[in-house]
């Protein structure tokens, strides 16, 4: 459109390119004053256009420019416009780095499918047909169920589900619960993703915290080998870090995101694996495992992009840590063996 300018009626010549436009200024200017916001125009001009133009035209328009910049008198270059001008846009990038947002772009959380479910007699059925708990324990548990406030179709494996189907034993090998893991983190990883309408190859940081699972290749290298991710993408898997690491996760996504010039986006990604953790003793502390975890996960898709600010659906304001020292504190959630050796986590 530039270039499809009309006649001029003072016998120049038409525009030719686009660089012929941006620098095509009058050369005695009636005033200093209004330097600052024509070379404004015209840098604003030039990067406009930037992506449109070949090579050598790109190299000849900044070597015009500069040299227009550079036959400018002293009294213009400095002129109080100008310097005004340098000021307020110092206050501006202060501004803009002081203020570092971190958007919540989408959240996406498992939906288990029905096969998945079980109400709380068929839960009580299932750690029956372990054949390693005692009566006492039975009772125990199903006493915990009843105060614990799960629902009548909450989700377990299908590896451990199984055992309610004749002639079926519990699945807790690593097969099985390397396809808990994939069913759960891909559904909610692209849930995450579509919401938030972001391609796999703009994530630039991933998260994925699983306190008990911690396999090789790490669940990390899994999301990335299935969608396709950057190889340069900044990949952490954290493990045993319990109930806490969403959170942890969130302000690693967050302080990784502020590391990058440009902005950038982040995937966060928190689960428990439950198949190969069903504790198999009768313990009262480490039956508390099988009454209140079951399966599930949530995605999110982080950005600190400014640009992105208009579609987010919330702001980061704070994430707070407080790391514990005390030897109670550490030892309130601890994985290790019953008496008997079977493991287990102890709450």
């Amino acid at each position: 459109s530039i270039c499809s300018l009309s006649e001029p009626t003072d016998g120049r010549p038409l525009v030719t390119s686009i660089s012929d436009f941006v620098v095509d200024f009058p050369r005695e200017r009636p005033s200093n004053t209004w330097f600052a916001p024509f070379l404004s125009f015209e840098v604003v001009l030039l990067l406009l256009f930037l992506d449109l133009l070949p090579f050598n035209e790109i190299r000849d328009l900044f070597v015009r420019v500069i040299g227009h910049i550079a036959n400018l008198c002293k009294e213009a270059l400095f002129s109080p416009a100008v310097e005004t001008t340098a000021v307020m846009l110092i206050f501006l990038a202060w501004v803009l780095r002081m203020d570092n947002p971190i958007y919540l772009l989408s959240f996406a959380t498992f939906k288990a499918p029905d096969s998945w479910k079980v109400s709380q007699a068929e839960f009580v059925e299932m750690m029956r047909r372990q054949g390693c708990f005692t009566e006492d324990s039975i009772n125990f548990m199903k006493r915990l169920l009843e105060r614990s406030g799960t629902g009548q179709s909450t989700a377990w494996p299908p590896g451990i589900v199984q055992c309610l189907q004749d002639g079926k034993e519990t699945d807790r090998s690593m097969d099985a619960s390397r396809k808990e893991a994939e069913t759960v983190i891909f559904d909610i990883v692209e849930n995450a993703l579509r919401k938030a309408d972001v391609k796999p190859e703009e994530i630039d940081v991933l998260v994925i915290n699983c306190s008990l699972f911690s396999p090789t290749p790490s669940l990390c290298a899994m999301v990335i080998n299935k969608f396709g991710l950057r190889g340069d993408v900044l990949s952490f898997n954290l493990s045993g870090m319990g109930c806490g690491a969403s959170l942890i996760s969130v302000g690693l996504a967050k302080d990784l995101l502020h590391r990058r010039s440009f902005g950038g986006k982040a995937l966060v990604v928190s689960t428990e694996v439950i198949t190969p953790n069903l504790y198999h003793g009768n313990e009262r502390g480490f039956l508390l495992q099988n009454t209140l975890f079951r399966c599930g996960g949530a995605a999110m898709v982080l950005s600190n992009k400014w640009s992105d600010g208009r579609r987010a659906w919330y702001k980061l304001l704070r994430t707070v840590r407080v790391q514990s020292t005390t030897e109670e504190a550490y030892n309130c959630i601890y994985e290790t063996e019953d008496g008997e050796g079977q493991k287990g986590v102890r709450l």
